[in-house]
Order: structure tokens, then C-alpha cells, then sequence
């Protein structure tokens, strides 16, 4: 059998802020962000099986990255907890969605922490190849398990 990658993509809409940043990014705005997943695996050899030929079913790939991603980043502002209490205090007040995350919400650290999301989701005999997240239609980070 031949080793296969499949890939879905994903997009959601999400603010950000970057907490104490130089540039115009310290201020909240949003991102109609673009997200490609790619497990790999060998596909399943099984004519008994409904999943045959299949490394995963693309209904499946898609179940799993939107509870563990898009439904809880669509429609979010995500700031970094290491703002100070009241500017995240005043988030919350103003926006009904606020994520304190543990990181500076740049798309280097979100790509790794949907990658983190993902990887104890991962079905038996195949893994997460790569995750790509495109901030802006030219800009994107990238996560490689081969790298990590």
C-alpha cells in the first residue's frame, strides 16, 4: 500500500488583537481565515468495510476540526491573557465571544495550537501531516508533524 495524505479546508471568520505589539495589529481586527488540514495514512484495504479505499472520510476530517477548531474560533476575538485584566475585562464587555488565550494570538502560534487541537483527535493508523493557516490571501504559517 502506498502512503496518502488528504486534505480538507476550513474557513471562519475571527478578531484578534496583539498585546503589545509596535504595529496597527495591537488593535482589534479581524481575519476571514483559511485552513487547510492534511491527515495521512495508508487507505483502508477492506471490501467488507464501508470506509474502503478510504484514509479517512472527508465527513469525519470535517466532524473533528470543527468541534476542535472552527466552531470555537468562528465569530471570536482572541486575545492573548497576558493583557493586562482590564483591557480583557473590557473585551468581555463589548464582544460575547472572547477567547484569553495562553499565547499572542499571531497565526504562528494559532497554526501550532490548532495543530496541538488536532493531533490527540486523530484516528488509529493515521496521523496529522500538516495544518496551514492563511491569515490574509498572501500570508499563511505552517505546522509539519515531521518537523515537530
Amino acid at each position: 500500500m502506498a502512503l496518502i495524505r488528504v486534505t480538507k479546508e476550513f474557513r471562519f471568520e475571527m478578531a484578534h488583537a496583539l498585546w503589545n505589539y509596535d504595529g496597527p495589529c495591537r488593535n482589534v481586527h479581524g481575519h476571514s481565515y483559511i485552513l487547510y488540514v492534511t491527515f495521512a495514512g495508508e487507505p483502508e484495504n477492506d471490501p467488507d468495510s464501508p470506509r474502503n479505499g478510504m484514509v479517512i472520510d472527508f465527513g469525519d476530517l470535517k466532524k473533528i476540526v470543527h468541534d476542535q477548531v472552527v466552531d470555537q474560533f468562528d465569530h471570536s476575538l482572541m486575545v492573548s491573557g497576558q493583557a493586562p485584566a482590564e483591557m480583557i475585562e473590557s473585551y468581555r464587555k463589548h464582544f460575547s465571544n472572547v477567547i484569553v488565550s495562553p499565547f499572542q494570538p499571531t497565526c504562528e502560534n494559532l497554526v501550532s495550537d490548532v495543530a496541538s487541537r488536532l493531533a490527540g483527535m486523530v484516528p488509529p493508523g493515521i496521523f496529522l501531516h500538516s495544518v496551514r493557516l492563511y491569515e490574509t490571501a498572501t500570508a499563511y504559517a505552517e505546522w509539519y508533524a515531521s518537523d515537530n
